[in-house]
């Protein structure tokens, strides 16, 4: 079973200055946070500002060979989540039918933003994130809710705005 989610937000991991791309169910409070790259996380947050280029970006450029070929973006999936890494794939119809194309969770959702494609998460996912980490070690419950919400609340948006390409 997949959630709809829709990217909430990025923000910067205080204690790795490493970007975070953060996912909320459309339907609850659930919410689920991707450490991303910082060339990634750039390609999100400028399509979420609506910056503009002269030339197109890469996932502008994937953007314009799919209407190219007129295959349109369905929907995309962040399907797995192993050994602290996730997985996720991009479905594309044309007219032979839906293809599945396997891609990272960063680059599947600034596709989505730019094709204004749907994004789920499964519910294997969510657990596995909820359960925890590589180490064993519990990562996120009800117990740490409170200090996860409280470290996003703290984290000022503005602050990834000084990591411009």
């Amino acid at each position: 079973m997949f959630k709809e989610m829709k990217v909430s937000g990025l923000v910067m991991d205080p204690k790795t200055n490493t970007p975070i791309l953060v996912l909320k169910d459309v339907h609850s409070d659930t919410t689920l946070p991707i450490w991303i790259g910082l060339l990634e996380a750039t390609a999100i947050a400028t399509e979420l500002e609506k910056i503009q280029f002269p030339r197109p970006m890469t996932h502008d450029l994937i953007k314009n060979c799919f209407q190219l070929l007129e295959a349109k973006v369905e929907r995309v999936e962040v399907c797995d989540l192993r050994e602290n890494t996730y997985y996720a794939n991009i479905y594309l119809r044309n007219s032979k039918g839906v293809n599945r194309l396997d891609a990272r969770p960063s680059d599947a959702i600034a596709i989505a933003l730019r094709t204004e494609a749907p994004i789920f998460v499964s519910d294997e996912v969510l657990s596995k994130f909820q359960q925890s980490d590589q180490s064993g070690q519990q990562v996120f419950d009800r117990r740490n809710q409170d200090d996860w919400s409280e470290m996003l609340d703290k984290l000022d948006p503005k602050e990834f705005s000084k990591y411009k390409m």
